[in-house]
């Protein structure tokens, strides 16, 4: 599974690929961008929809998409400083 991500060009938020020309800054919403993952990214940063996108290998798992990486775990589960904060805690940040 190839998710995307990204950030929010006007809050900074981290940001998914929802499908559609959409965005969420739920990982819970990603799509599978699968094969057309590269030319999404190049399209929706030409149309200013996000910055700085990348590839996330990831998987489909009971919580969701899940990416592969802690990084991109962590990116979604939110602050790790301030869990009052965090966007999603049920995110497991290690990978169960």
């Amino acid at each position: 599974m190839k998710i995307l991500t990204g950030n929010d060009l006007k809050t900074g938020d981290v940001i998914w690929w929802a499908g559609d020309d959409q965005w969420s800054r739920h990982l819970a919403d990603a799509q599978d961008a699968g094969g057309e993952a590269e030319a999404i990214l190049a399209r929706e940063e030409a149309a200013l929809r996000v910055n700085a996108s990348y590839v996330v290998d990831g998987e489909q798992t009971d919580h969701g998409p899940m990416p592969l990486h802690i990084k991109d775990r962590v990116r979604a589960f939110g602050p790790t400083v301030r869990p009052d904060l965090a966007v999603n805690t049920s995110i497991p940040i290690v990978k169960v």
